[in-house]
């Protein structure tokens, strides 16, 4: 979203805000979930998810089926993590944790429009930490107390705000399938009237088919004008944009993204077993930008130390540049099947014909083909064939 287009810029904006602006945007007093507590078997549980969640005690399948399940009336659990600023605790000022990197966005938005020279429609996107006061944490990524988000709010004129929705919809399914997620196992669900965020006029969420089945990845939200108009309401600064007799409280567009989900999502859609030459072979097949190592460098007689020297130079030069690895332990083979599993989509091998004409064979971690090319170039032709498009091989 930053680095391809122009007209979306970064931000990092504070973990800690005020809580005036937990306030205006309706968190304090809205960012919560009904709670009830089973007083038979001790556990807690939200209200609203009691068929979907597992009794602690039998013969009940799900909380309240059973007499023995005592169930409490219904209370409300703020899901933001409180804290105090100042140095007592008796004198310290109510604080929270951001439950969401947005509204750090908002408030800023009148600085970065100016500063940044960004007219409407325009986008500003973060990314980090982001904690929530879960309820029932667990369920592997899928409720943790703290998460990494990406977030961008994109700000345009109120009647084109329909019209780039869709636009969000569409460019942030191709983001998935671009980064190799298979169609198969992509859908969008537009949220129900009574499923909407109490700022959003329109939701719809980016599902993937995980093993566990169909979960969220990503929802993309028109907020409409609530966060600008909020925030203006509660500081008296009016965060408009005004370009000579035009004035207007911009729309906004927001894909919010939960990065941990999606890795989950690339890593699940990668993983392959298959058997090559009458042996397993174990492979990620990311795509080249997600692959955590990009490439690695391998003498093939480790003990040979002018196949070392070079090796190391080369993966000196390459270090400097990429994510590489330097892997000398073991067999050869070996080393190829280690690199193969986490991913790593180029692999330069210095052997004995490297002496001779300081050429090194390249082996492509998907067809398994391998080419000779010359030392001097490896670095260039890697970083060339790191950007070249990419299709997953896998299908189904």
């Amino acid at each position: 979203m930053v680095r391809e287009r122009d007209d979306i810029v970064a931000l990092d904006s504070s973990i800690i805000l005020h809580p005036a602006v937990w306030d205006a945007s309706g968190h304090a007093s809205g960012f919560s979930d009904p709670l009830v507590d089973c007083r038979f078997c001790k556990r807690r549980y939200r209200a609203d998810q009691l068929d979907e969640a597992q009794c602690g005690q039998k013969p009940s399948k799900h909380p309240g089926e059973t007499e023995q399940c005592d169930l409490t009336e219904p209370r409300q659990f703020n899901l933001m993590f409180s804290t105090r600023i100042g140095p007592l605790e008796e004198t310290g000022q109510d604080a929270y944790l951001r439950p969401e990197t947005a509204q750090g966005i908002f408030v800023n938005f009148k600085n970065v429009a100016q500063i940044a020279r960004r007219k409407p429609p325009f986008g500003i996107a973060q990314i980090g930490k982001a904690f929530r006061n879960e309820i029932t944490p667990g369920n592997f990524i899928f409720r943790t107390l703290e998460f990494e988000q990406m977030e961008m709010e994109y700000f345009v004129p109120p009647p084109a705000a329909e019209e780039w929705f869709r636009y969000w919809v569409d460019q942030r399914v191709a983001w998935h399938r671009r980064y190799g997620i298979r169609e198969s196992h992509l859908r969008v669900r537009e949220h129900e009237p009574e499923e909407l965020s109490h700022y959003s006029s329109a939701t719809s969420d980016i599902e993937y088919l995980f093993p566990i089945g169909w979960s969220e990845l990503e929802g993309i939200a028109h907020r409409g004008d609530y966060d600008l108009t909020a925030h203006t309401n509660a500081s008296g600064t009016k965060l408009e944009w005004v370009d000579g007799d035009e004035r207007y409280t911009p729309e906004v567009v927001e894909p919010a993204l939960g990065v941990n989900r999606s890795m989950l999502a690339f890593m699940v859609d990668a993983y392959d077993e298959e058997v090559v030459a009458d042996r397993e072979r174990t492979v990620l097949r990311l795509h080249p930008a997600l692959a955590p190592v990009k490439v690695a460098v391998l003498p093939l007689i480790p003990r040979n130390e002018e196949m070392v020297g070079k090796a190391r130079a080369l993966y000196e030069e390459l270090r400097r540049v990429l994510v590489a690895e330097y892997d000398d332990s073991g067999q050869i083979g070996r080393r190829y099947r280690r690199q193969d599993e986490i991913g790593t989509p180029y692999a330069l091998t210095v052997d004995e014909q490297t002496l001779e004409d300081d050429t090194v064979t390249i082996r492509d971690r998907d067809s398994l083909a391998q080419e000779r090319i010359g030392i001097a170039g490896a670095r260039a032709l890697v970083l060339d064939r790191l950007v070249a498009d990419w299709t997953t091989p896998k299908t189904g």
